[in-house]
C-alpha cells in the first residue's frame, strides 16, 4: 500500500476523515470547552478547518481563532473554506513539536491529537500547554487504551498465519502502548495544567466485509501505515490479505467492528509556572 501524496491525504481528509472520524472527536469538544467570548484561541492540527470554522461561527467575530497543521495542502483546502464562508480564522503551518507562537498567548488551545503517533502524545502537549496563557483553558484529545482491540487480535491472527510469529511483540506493543484515561490526566497534570478533567466516548465503526475494511481511506491511508510499519515491506501484502479473510471468515454474515476509545481531556494552564 503505497503512501498517497500530501495532496491526496488532504482531499482524503476532508472528505472522509474529518466527517467521521473527526466528528467523533468535535462531538465531545462541542460538548465540553467552553469557548471564550473574546480573546485569541489556537486549533492545533486543524486539518481542512471545518471544525474550527464551526467553532469560529458560533463564537463570533470577537474570538480570533488561529488554526495550525502540517500538511499545507490541508491549509489550502481551509483557508479556501474561510473564504466561502466569510470567517476571518486564519490558517498557517506549524511543527505541533515545536510551535512558532510565543510563550504565554492564547486563551484557549485546542488540539487535535487523533491520529497524532503516540510516540510524539508528550511533546505535543508541552508545547500547546507552553503557548497557552497562565489561566487559559487546554483541550486535547485522542484514542485511548483499549481503541481498536478487534483489529489488534486478528492481526496477531494473521502474523501467525503468514509466518511473522516473531512480530507478534510489535502487536502487544501496540496494544500496551495506547495510553489509558489516567495516562493522559496525569501527563496534562504534569505538562502544567490544572482542574484536569476528562470525556470518554466508546465509537463504533461497522464493515460489512474485509474487501470495505480494506477499501476505508481511515483504515488504509491513516491507521494501517503505522500499524503495519513494523513489518517487512515485501510482507505486508501477504498479511493485509490475511487480514481480510480472517474478518470475513469472523463476521459470520454480520459486521466487523472497529472499536474507539475518544477521549478529550481539558485543563486550565497553572498561574505559577
Amino acid at each position: 500500500m503505497p503512501r498517497k501524496t500530501q495532496k491526496e491525504l488532504a482531499f482524503l481528509q476532508d472528505l472522509y476523515i474529518a466527517t467521521d472520524w473527526g466528528e467523533r472527536f468535535a462531538e465531545l469538544v462541542d460538548q465540553h470547552v467552553e469557548l471564550p467570548k473574546e480573546g485569541c484561541a489556537l486549533y492545533v492540527q486543524a486539518g481542512t478547518g471545518g471544525h474550527a470554522l464551526a467553532l469560529q461561527e458560533r463564537a463570533g467575530r470577537k474570538l480570533q481563532i488561529i488554526c495550525s497543521d502540517q500538511n499545507e495542502e490541508c491549509l489550502e483546502l481551509a483557508r479556501a473554506k474561510a473564504v466561502a464562508f466569510h470567517e476571518p480564522t486564519e490558517f498557517q503551518h506549524e511543527d505541533v513539536s515545536a510551535l512558532s507562537f510565543k510563550d504565554d498567548q492564547y486563551d484557549l488551545v485546542l488540539a487535535n491529537d487523533s491520529l497524532t503517533l503516540i510516540g510524539n502524545l508528550k511533546d505535543n502537549l508541552a508545547e500547546i500547554v507552553r503557548v497557552a496563557r497562565p489561566g487559559g483553558t487546554v483541550a486535547w484529545w485522542l484514542p485511548t487504551f483499549s481503541s481498536f482491540g478487534e483489529f489488534f487480535s486478528i492481526y496477531w491472527e494473521a502474523l501467525v498465519s503468514a509466518g511473522l510469529d516473531d512480530h507478534g511483540v510489535d502487536v502487544e506493543n501496540m496494544i500496551t502502548a495506547l495510553p489509558t484515561i489516567s495516562d493522559v490526566e496525569k501527563w496534562s497534570a504534569e505538562a502544567g495544567l490544572e482542574k484536569v478533567a476528562s470525556w470518554t466516548s466508546i465509537e463504533e465503526f461497522d464493515y460489512e466485509s474485509g474487501e470495505q475494511f480494506f477499501n476505508s481511506p481511515l483504515n488504509t491511508d491513516f491507521l494501517l501505515p503505522n500499524w503495519l510499519e513494523p513489518l517487512p515491506e515485501a510482507a505486508r501484502a501477504t498479511v493485509v490479505k490475511e487480514l481480510a479473510r480472517i474478518i470475513d471468515e469472523e463476521r459470520h454474515t454480520g459486521e466487523f467492528v472497529l472499536t474507539l476509545k475518544a477521549t478529550l481531556v481539558t485543563g486550565k494552564k497553572s498561574r505559577v509556572q
